[in-house]
C-alpha cells in the first residue's frame, strides 16, 4: 500500500514510537500520584511539554489536550463574546460555533475566495463591528491553502477579540503567528500518536472549563498518558530538527506530482499554500470508481471527517466549486517518509485508471 493521505494521518515516527513503549510496558503510573513512580512520569510530560512548546509562540502555556477537536471546542466554548470563524474552517471549530449559535450566541461566517484565502477588506469589515473571538485556520487540511493570519490576527486584536488559530496542519511546518491568542494542535498529523493534542493559551487569556474533574492541566480535567504526551513531544523535537529537510523531501515531491498531474486542476492558491497537500480536480472523474481501482494506494476524496458523508466538501464549496466539480476532485497528502519511487507509482496508477474512465465512458 501507497500511503498517499497526510493530512488524515501521518505516520509514526519510529523514534516517537520507542520512546512511547517503556511508558507503556513497564512505566505505567498515574502522572498525577504523589508516588516517586507519579513524580518520574509527570517529569516526563513535563519534558513533552517543553518539546511541544518550543515550535509555539512565546508568553504562554501548553495544556494537553485528547486532540485537537478537544482543544479547539475549548477555545470555542470556553471563550466569550460573538464568533467570527471562516467557511473554509475545519468541522472541530464550523459545527461547534453553530453550536454555540444555537444557544444565542452570535456567529458570523466569512466567505473566501476562490483561490481559498480570505478577503482581508471583508474581515477588516466584519471584525470592525466588534467580536469575541476570531477563529482562523493556518493551513486548510482539504486544500492545503495557507490564510494570511497574522495580518486576520492583527485586525482582530485592534477590535478587541481573542485569537484562536487552528494549526493543526501548519505546526512544525510553518511559522505559528506570534499574533495568535490560542493555538490548537495534534500529535498525529506530525508523525506522534494519536490520542493527544495540545492548546496553547497566551499568558493573560482566561477560558471557561470544558470538562469538570481534577483540574490536573490547571483548566483542563483528566488524567493524562505519559506514553502519548512522550510521543508527541518527540515527534515536534523532531519536526524542529528536520524541519528543513522535510521542507526540501516535499518541494521535490510537488514538484514530481504536479508535472505528472499537468492536466489536471488545481483547487485552491498555487501561491500562497503547504505543498505537501496537493488538491486536483478532473472534469467527469469518479473518483469512487477511481478509489476503487487504485485501492492499493491510500489517498482522499476530501477530509477524513466528513468521509462517508455523501455530500460534496464544504471547502471546495466554499471557493465556489459546483457539485460535479468538487464530486471529482481527490487529495493526495505526502511528506517525510513517502519515497519518490512510491509517489511516481502511486501518480501512473491514479493517471491510468482515470484515463481509462474517459476511454469508457
Amino acid at each position: 500500500m501507497i500511503y498517499l493521505d497526510y493530512q488524515a494521518s501521518t505516520p509514526l515516527a519510529p523514534e516517537a514510537f520507542e520512546a512511547m513503549v517503556p511508558w507503556l510496558r513497564d512505566q505505567f503510573a498515574n502522572p498525577h500520584s504523589a508516588s516517586r513512580l507519579g513524580r518520574a512520569a509527570k517529569a516526563a510530560i513535563e519534558v513533552a511539554r517543553e518539546q511541544v512548546a518550543v515550535l509555539l509562540p512565546p508568553g504562554g502555556r501548553v495544556v494537553f489536550t485528547s486532540g485537537a477537536t478537544e482543544a479547539l471546542n475549548w477555545a470555542v466554548k470556553g471563550s466569550r463574546g460573538s464568533v467570527v470563524t471562516i467557511a473554509s474552517e475545519h468541522a472541530a471549530v464550523l459545527d461547534t460555533a453553530r453550536a454555540e449559535g444555537a444557544r444565542g450566541r452570535e456567529v458570523t461566517v466569512l466567505p473566501v475566495r476562490p483561490d481559498g484565502r480570505i478577503d482581508l477588506w471583508v474581515a477588516r469589515r466584519v471584525l470592525g463591528q466588534g467580536a469575541g473571538l476570531l477563529a482562523a485556520m493556518l493551513v486548510n487540511n482539504e486544500i492545503g491553502i495557507i490564510q494570511p493570519v497574522p495580518e486576520l490576527a492583527r485586525i482582530a486584536r485592534q477590535n478587541g477579540a481573542v485569537v484562536l488559530c487552528d494549526a493543526v496542519q501548519g505546526y512544525g511546518r510553518i511559522a505559528i503567528p506570534e499574533e495568535c491568542d490560542m493555538v490548537a494542535i495534534s500529535a498525529h498529523k506530525i508523525h506522534g500518536p494519536k490520542g493527544v493534542g495540545a492548546l496553547w493559551i497566551r499568558d493573560g487569556v482566561t477560558l471557561d472549563p470544558l470538562l469538570d474533574g481534577g483540574d490536573q492541566e490547571i483548566g483542563r480535567s483528566g488524567t493524562l498518558s505519559p506514553a502519548l504526551c512522550v510521543g508527541f513531544g518527540v515527534a515536534a523535537r523532531l519536526m524542529m530538527e528536520r524541519q528543513g529537510a522535510d521542507a526540501a523531501h516535499i518541494a521535490r515531491l510537488w514538484d514530481i506530482a504536479t508535472h505528472r498531474l499537468s492536466g489536471w486542476t488545481i483547487n485552491g492558491s498555487e501561491e500562497h499554500r503547504y505543498h505537501g497537500n496537493l488538491n486536483v480536480r478532473r472534469r467527469g472523474l469518479d473518483v469512487n470508481r477511481l478509489m476503487s481501482d487504485c485501492r492499493n494506494v491510500a489517498f482522499s476524496a476530501g477530509s477524513a471527517c466528513a468521509s462517508g458523508s455523501g455530500r460534496p466538501s464544504h471547502v471546495l464549496k466554499a471557493i465556489g466549486l459546483l457539485d460535479a466539480d468538487a464530486r471529482s476532485s481527490i487529495r493526495l497528502g505526502f511528506g517525510r517518509y513517502t519515497t519518490e519511487a512510491e509517489l511516481r507509482e502511486a501518480l501512473d496508477l491514479i493517471v491510468a485508471a482515470a484515463d481509462a474512465q474517459q476511454v469508457f465512458a
